[in-house]
């Protein structure tokens, strides 16, 4: 069954969503009829070496929709009273990580039963993320897109203007040089960081310098570093900027900013190898929380998008077909870490 050529084991996205999405998107796209029988949990099985209780899984979410009828002994059929006028999104993300799920989770939850969500990783690489428009633009009510790229980003920038300015919702991030006015749910990564860091000047103060761990081969944007130095100096902290957790790194007396969470975890591993206590002898705030870091080292201290709220004020703004752009809320969330 040529729709389910894109399902993909190693997502993130449990294989039971990702074949009920691909029938939905056949129905609504024409490629599945509704005059004839939809395909049998056998044949979708074999033919797509997906087991049966995956494939069985995936009609059950469908008829919960109101999608799909079963008829006993008579195989699955779509609702007389089904209206295929569900919105269709294909969501590109640069990174599989727990707070972009939030993002694709809340978009399904928020749009409707009728909607399909699409999601696909473009891997920080815009000739990835312009195929992947290139190949779908035709498919899809929407493109959300989180423009977030460390190589061939003018191939991703050409790809992004071709979509029309109603069909298009940027993620995460604005683009600067877009011409127009399409829909936005954006961080202010700049702005954020320097608040968020202003809200936590009382638990800074305890410490003599301030470091920002910022690994080189990740496509972080520009404007984090930017804010995180505006606010050193306006703030008259020490600081500096450091791409890796090396074992000759002092520790003690510095408050560390960690934007990739494998950096938080050799932070945590140096500062118990050197003897130190984490949220004493030295700090730590970590970007984009998750509920790991709510228990871990009883509490990491966090710096934070409200991933959830980005994805409910984008199926909003879709469902609506606003073409409004909105600053997603960022705040400073105290535990034991700092």
């Amino acid at each position: 069954m040529e729709i389910l050529n894109r399902i993909n084991a190693a997502s993130a996205i449990p294989v039971y969503l990702q074949v009920a999405d691909a029938i939905l998107t056949g129905i609504q796209t024409g490629v599945l009829k509704r005059d004839r029988k939809l395909p049998s949990i056998n044949k979708l099985s074999e033919s797509n070496y997906i087991s049966r209780d995956t494939v069985s899984k995936a009609y059950d979410v469908l008829r919960k929709r109101g999608v799909v009828n079963s008829i006993r002994t008579g195989g699955f059929y779509v609702k007389d009273n089904y209206i295929t006028t569900g919105l269709s999104v294909l969501l590109l993300l640069n990174k599989l990580s727990a707070h972009k799920k939030h993002i694709y989770y809340a978009l399904l939850k928020n749009l409707g039963a009728g909607a399909v969500v699409n999601l696909h990783v473009h891997h920080a690489d815009g000739k990835i993320c312009e195929r992947l428009i290139e190949e779908n633009l035709a498919r899809y009510s929407y493109i959300a897109v989180l423009p977030h790229f460390n190589k061939n980003m003018e191939y991703a920038r050409q790809a992004i203007r071709k979509v029309p300015k109603e069909q298009l919702l940027l993620l995460d991030k604005k683009l600067d040089d877009y011409e127009g006015k399409c829909a936005a749910v954006y961080q202010d990564f700049e702005g954020d960081i320097r608040n968020a860091l202003n809200q936590g000047k009382d638990l800074l103060a305890r410490y003599s310098r301030l470091t920002l761990v910022q690994p080189s081969s990740m496509a972080y944007p520009k404007e984090i570093l930017k804010g995180f130095r505006l606010f050193c100096q306006q703030s008259l902290f020490e600081h500096n900027v450091i791409d890796a957790i090396k074992p000759q790194l002092e520790l003690k007396g510095t408050a560390f900013v960690v934007l990739d969470e494998s950096d938080l975890v050799d932070l945590i591993a140096l500062g118990k190898q050197k003897g130190l206590s984490l949220g004493k002898d030295y700090g730590m705030i970590s970007y984009n929380d998750n509920p790991l870091k709510e228990v871990l080292e009883n509490g990491i201290t966090v710096i934070s998008t409200d991933h959830v709220k980005m994805g409910e004020t984008a199926a909003y703004l879709m469902k609506h077909g606003l073409k409004e752009q909105q600053a997603n809320p960022f705040t400073l969330i105290r535990r034991n870490s700092l």
